[in-house]
């Protein structure tokens, strides 16, 4: 197998990657990997090495290019750093942005990660103040009965929410 890089010596470094359907796969000879930094665990991105193989084209024919309006980043300085200059620049490369951050991550939003407790309070907290309200409600409308389940529904949750955060 040939080097997909220089496209002359015998490829040794193997890399793949699946994101969702998509796979992609990159084959480097021994000097080409260590010019990407593959050998160097932490100088190695594979969105600078993807970058420089032309995963990109989508990136190019959407930019054609063009350079960032607020820091004049251009398509070429991308492939350089392997990053963006500036918040702008996802606006102006977002056209091609979007394939290429798809078939590295599992989508195009980052949504981030909540520890189960956190989520678990939060959601307690919010389900105290719709009762909260609702029992001012039930009180000025003098539904009395009404009141007092939320009343004893307001004491559950308080409990669950003192369980979670004393655990």
């Amino acid at each position: 197998m040939i080097c997909c890089n220089c496209k002359e010596k015998q490829a040794t470094v193997h890399l793949t990657q699946i994101a969702g359907e998509k796979m992609q796969k990159v084959d480097l000879c021994e000097e080409c990997a260590k010019k990407k930094g593959v050998n160097e665990p932490t100088a190695f991105a594979l969105a600078d090495l993807l970058c420089g193989l032309g995963a990109s084209n989508e990136m190019e024919q959407a930019s054609g290019e063009s350079r960032c309006p607020q820091c004049g980043f251009s398509q070429a300085d991308f492939k350089k750093a392997g990053r963006l200059g500036c918040a702008e620049c996802y606006k102006t490369f977002a056209e091609g942005l979007e394939g290429l951050l798809e078939t590295m991550h599992k989508g195009t939003k980052h949504v981030g990660k909540v520890p189960y407790a956190l989520q678990q309070t939060r959601e307690l907290s919010e389900k105290l103040k719709q009762l909260q309200k609702k029992l001012d409600k039930a009180v000025a409308e003098e539904n009395f009965e009404s009141a007092a389940e939320l009343r004893d529904d307001i004491k559950q949750t308080r409990e669950k929410l003192t369980e979670i955060t004393t655990t």
